[in-house]
């Protein structure tokens, strides 16, 4: 009588298993190490696109220097210059002859000695026509970053105001702020009996903004 046949076992089986758990968890290690690299370079895409975003877009040399012709008029305006004359003294009224009563610019800007800038120029305008114009932060650039704009051609007025240790170390962002500035603002608000800037503050702003966005380009000397 044939004896009964034992069932085959197949020892393999659990060797494959074994290959297929360490294929499985190979893969994840990979796949987890991929994504934490994806992660990675994600991060600095972002830094990367935000630098982006914020440079100069759309260089238009053409544009940038016919949109500065605009800027420089109204930053040679007395309401702009007043504040930034050549010498220490600051100017005054529309014919920007020097300031009544000749007052210095001291070191952070804010008048020498007892003439202090805030003993006349109050938080808000004075009323009355030619009263001193209000400002709570009234003053002239301070004695280490003068910021001149009397006397200077548009070729290096535009080189100046780019160059951060010439312009209160701004970068093309802070700049494009300071469009926005109280004091800036103030040109448009100078209180009874004066002119104002040959352009509205909106006008100004995106002559501006399209002067630096446009890649900042200084006219020929």
């Amino acid at each position: 009588m044939k004896q009964p046949t034992e069932p085959k076992t197949h020892s393999f089986r659990p060797i494959r298993t074994g290959i297929a758990i360490g294929v499985i968890l190979t893969v994840t290690a990979i796949m987890a190490s991929t994504f934490k690299t994806t992660d990675k370079l994600t991060e600095e895409d972002v830094k990367t696109k935000n630098k982006t975003n914020r440079a100069p877009i759309n260089r238009d040399s053409v544009e940038s220097v016919k949109a500065f012709a605009s800027v420089y008029k109204v930053l040679m305006s007395p309401r702009c210059m007043n504040c930034h004359p050549a010498g220490d003294v600051p100017l005054q009224g529309d014919d920007s002859h020097l300031h009544t009563m000749g007052p210095k610019r001291g070191a952070e800007g804010k008048g020498l000695y007892a003439m202090k800038c805030s003993n006349c120029h109050q938080p808000t305008n004075t009323p009355g026509v030619h009263t001193p114009p209000g400002n709570p932060n009234w003053h002239l650039p301070p004695a280490t970053m003068r910021m001149v704009f009397q006397g200077r051609t548009p070729h290096q007025l535009a080189k100046q105001l780019m160059d951060p240790k010439q312009n209160g170390n701004k970068t093309k962002e802070q700049l494009l702020e300071h469009a926005h500035d109280g004091l800036v603002l103030g040109g448009w608000n100078p209180g009874e009996g004066r002119t104002l800037p040959p352009m509205s503050h909106a006008e100004f702003t995106k002559a501006w903004t399209t002067w630096i966005k446009k890649g900042a380009y200084a006219p020929k000397p």
